[in-house]
């Protein structure tokens, strides 16, 4: 823009509709027993809001002399990431179409909706200060409940990432730059979707409702296990990064 200041801004609205959305299983809707069209909802991965924005900055030396010396050939870099939450689609946990698969987390047996209860309870103590309300559901006799798939939704992400860093320049070929990397500096916390399922092994999930991950992990553990490294994914704690590099 001016100055050595240069940003990028956007912003992206969407919204992603479908019937199944599974990379754990081809199929996690059991063939003919449900109609057509009553699992059409949102995507696992619907993402209705998204704002990302980076700004960099060469900031001038200030002063003469040794004053220059020391405060110039200093940048910095900043990105900042926003997000709208995901969706959580509540099931029962049980598993009345005998798929012996899609059970627990992985059932796709929805809940009936208790009529007057809020979905949603407000809790301090809780990770990302809400909880879904177990009462505000019913697991049917038998077959599909009334909630829709993919009706409720979890959290939000925010993360704001800095760089600090200084250019030192050795010969006309050679330089050498220090940066430090903050990451979540301003350590907000983030979580990953709570857990979505009433009934675990017959007996009610005393966890269903509540987030029991940050972001960061909630996306995976990495290598063989799969999902992604949490150590380079949004939505951790804060974490700081110092290194060298020799530019020729």
């Amino acid at each position: 823009m001016a100055r050595g200041l240069q940003t990028l801004l956007s912003y992206t609205w969407a919204h992603s509709i479908d019937d199944v959305s599974s990379d754990v299983y081809f199929v996690n809707v059991p063939p003919g027993v449900e109609p057509p069209g009553q699992d059409r909802g949102s995507s696992d991965y619907d993402i209705r809001q998204t704002f990302a924005g980076a700004i960099s900055y060469d900031m001038p030396g200030p002063g003469s002399g040794i004053v220059h010396a020391i405060l110039s050939h200093w940048s910095t870099d900043s990105i900042i990431y926003a997000r709208s939450a995901v969706p959580v689609n509540v099931v029962t946990g049980d598993d009345p179409f005998n798929t012996v698969f899609l059970s627990g987390a992985m059932g796709i047996a929805r809940p009936n909706v208790v009529p007057g209860l809020p979905f949603y309870i407000d809790e301090s103590a809780a990770p990302g200060g809400k909880v879904i309300n177990a009462a505000a559901f019913s697991i049917p006799a038998t077959g599909q409940g009334d909630l829709g798939r993919n009706a409720l939704r979890g959290f939000g992400a925010t993360q704001i990432d800095l760089t600090l860093r200084r250019q030192f320049r050795l010969t006309d070929h050679v330089s050498l730059q220090a940066r430090g990397d903050f990451f979540n500096i301003l350590n907000h916390p983030n979580f990953g979707s709570p857990q979505n399922y009433l009934t675990a092994g017959g007996q009610p999930n005393p966890l269903f409702g509540q987030a029991t991950q940050t972001l960061a992990g909630y996306l995976g553990s990495g290598g063989q296990s799969g999902g992604l490294n949490p150590l380079c994914q949004v939505g951790g704690p804060r974490s700081i990064q110092l290194a060298l590099k020799l530019q020729f």
